[in-house]
C-alpha cells in the first residue's frame, strides 16, 4: 500500500513537472521584445536593444524598425539599423549602413524648426512612397511624381507641410520631381503631421543622397541602392517605423 502511494505522487510530480516545462517551452518563440542578431550581423548594439525593451508600449504592434541614429548631435553622418520582428523575437534585416541627415545634425526632441538645416528627432511612421518611376516594387502606397507636384514648405501658408498638385500660391514650396534626381526613390516620413504645427518642419523624407559628404535639409539619406532594398522590404501591414536621433537624446524618451 505505501510503495503505491509513493509511486503514484512520484508520477503526479512527474506529470505536473513535465506540463509546466511545456507550456514554458511553448511560450518562448512569443517574447515581445527579445532581441537577437542573424546571419546578415550577430550585432545589434546594446543601445538598440536597451531601446526597444524601453519604448515597447511606443513601438506597439510594429514589426518593422529602422533605427538612424548617430552619437554627436552635431554629426550629418548617421548609421541605419534595419530590423524586423518574427515570432517575437527582434532580428537584423540586412547588415548596416551609412546614411545623411540634416547639416546640422539632429535637432534635440520637440525642438526641430523650419529651415534650421536639423533632422527631426522621435518615432515616426512610414507614409507613401514615391517617385519617378509609375510604379516600383514594394508593398507601400505609391505615387509617382511629376513635375506638377510640390511639398510646401512656407510655414504661412494653409497648405504648410503637405503634398499639392499645381503650382502652389505659397511663397515657398519644393518640388518633388527634381533635376538631380535625389527624390527618385523615397518614402514619406510622417513627420509634423497629425496635427501640423507651422514652423516645426516639414518635407522629412527617406529618400537618394547625394553623396556620403553631401548632407541633407533634413531629410535622410542614403544610397539608392538601399534605398530600393528598403522598399523592397516596407510593408505597411507590419507598421513600419523609423527612430531618428542621437543615442543619448533618443534615451530621454523614456523618461516623458
Amino acid at each position: 500500500m505505501g510503495k503505491r502511494s509513493n509511486l503514484g505522487n512520484f508520477q503526479g510530480r512527474t506529470f505536473i513537472f513535465l506540463f509546466v516545462m511545456t507550456i514554458y517551452l511553448f511560450s518562448l518563440p512569443f517574447a515581445t521584445n527579445k532581441v537577437e542578431g542573424n546571419e546578415a550581423s550577430t550585432s545589434i548594439s546594446p543601445f538598440i536593444q536597451e531601446f526597444i525593451t524601453q519604448n515597447a508600449a511606443r513601438i506597439g504592434k510594429s514589426r518593422q524598425l529602422i533605427f538612424a541614429t548617430n552619437r554627436d548631435a552635431s554629426s550629418f553622418l548617421i548609421e541605419i539599423h534595419v530590423l524586423e520582428r518574427k515570432k517575437g523575437t527582434w532580428r537584423l534585416v540586412f547588415p548596416s549602413f551609412i546614411g545623411t541627415i540634416g547639416e546640422k545634425g539632429y535637432a534635440p526632441l520637440n525642438k526641430k524648426k523650419e529651415g534650421d538645416g536639423r533632422s527631426p528627432t522621435g518615432i515616426y511612421s512610414l507614409g507613401t512612397a514615391f517617385g519617378y518611376s509609375p510604379s516600383v516594387a514594394t508593398k507601400m502606397a505609391y505615387r509617382q511624381t511629376t513635375e506638377e507636384d510640390f511639398w510646401v514648405d512656407d510655414a504661412s501658408s494653409e497648405d504648410y507641410n503637405r503634398w499639392i498638385k499645381g503650382r502652389p500660391k505659397s511663397t515657398s514650396a519644393e518640388r518633388m520631381k527634381r533635376e538631380d534626381d535625389l527624390y527618385k526613390y523615397g518614402v514619406v516620413i510622417d513627420y509634423n503631421v497629425n496635427p501640423i504645427i507651422k514652423g516645426r518642419g516639414s518635407a522629412i523624407f527617406l529618400h537618394i543622397w547625394g553623396g556620403q559628404g553631401r548632407p541633407t535639409l533634413g531629410c535622410v539619406a542614403m544610397p539608392e541602392e538601399e534605398v530600393l532594398r528598403l522598399l523592397g522590404w516596407l510593408d505597411p501591414a507590419k507598421k513600419p517605423l523609423i527612430i531618428m536621433g542621437t543615442e543619448a537624446e533618443l534615451r530621454t524618451m523614456r523618461a516623458q
